[in-house]
């Protein structure tokens, strides 16, 4: 599990394809320490285990499927990506709940400033717009940030100048695909739900207890 707070920003150094994976080489530095093969990072938000590593990097294994499915298929040696080591129980919970599993991807359909700020506007799979809520938490490659708005078609958020400069947002311009990871307690709540959606009085606080609530 990880917080959405990156670490620090990797370089990508070698891929290496085989007949089943890629061989991902990332530069790093800070996410090394205390790290051991074996142990989680997440790259640009997805869950990686780290399968070799020295002072300077760490290597990971990357299936075809996950290519396939998230925003690592657009990188390059040479490529910034968004690092963080899996959370501490007992540290502190600086963003969100985030599982390193990426629901789909989206594509920046607008940036628009708002003083120091600046309202990146994401266009998104319509499966996806139901577990977004506005108010509420998603991960962007990675990154927890808050939700501003929630259209049909698209979802904004608002970026402060410390994220823009310790992230790879800036490096995301208008039709980039980027990673998304919405709220794992939304997306719980849906599923304990969906059997009484339409159905007038059916979900009842027994219902809610015996399911955990």
């Amino acid at each position: 599990m990880f917080t959405g707070i990156i670490e620090e920003l990797g370089t990508v150094g070698t891929m290496n394809g085989r007949p089943d994976s890629i061989r991902l080489t990332v530069l790093a530095d800070k996410v090394l320490g205390g790290t051991n093969i074996g142990d989680s990072i997440a790259v640009n938000g997805v869950c990686l285990t780290v399968t070799d590593m020295s002072e300077s990097f760490f290597s990971a294994d990357v299936m075809h499927e996950t290519m396939r499915r998230s925003s690592l298929k657009d990188i390059r040696s040479g490529s910034a990506v968004n690092l963080e080591r899996a959370m501490q129980m007992g540290g502190r919970m600086g963003g969100h709940i985030v599982s390193g599993h990426i629901d789909g991807t989206g594509t920046v359909s607008r940036i628009v400033q708002d003083g120091i700020a600046q309202f990146i506007y994401i266009k998104t799979p319509p499966e996806l717009i139901p577990y977004i809520v506005e108010k509420g938490s998603i991960a962007i490659d990675g990154i927890s940030l808050t939700v501003a708005e929630v259209g049909e078609t698209e979802f904004s958020v608002s970026v402060i100048p410390h994220t823009m400069g310790n992230t790879t947002l800036p490096n995301r311009p208008v039709g980039a695909c980027v990673n998304l990871e919405t709220d794992i307690i939304g997306k719980y709540v849906r599923r304990f739900t969906e059997p009484y959606g339409g159905k007038k009085n059916t979900l009842t606080l027994s219902t809610l207890l015996e399911n955990g609530f």
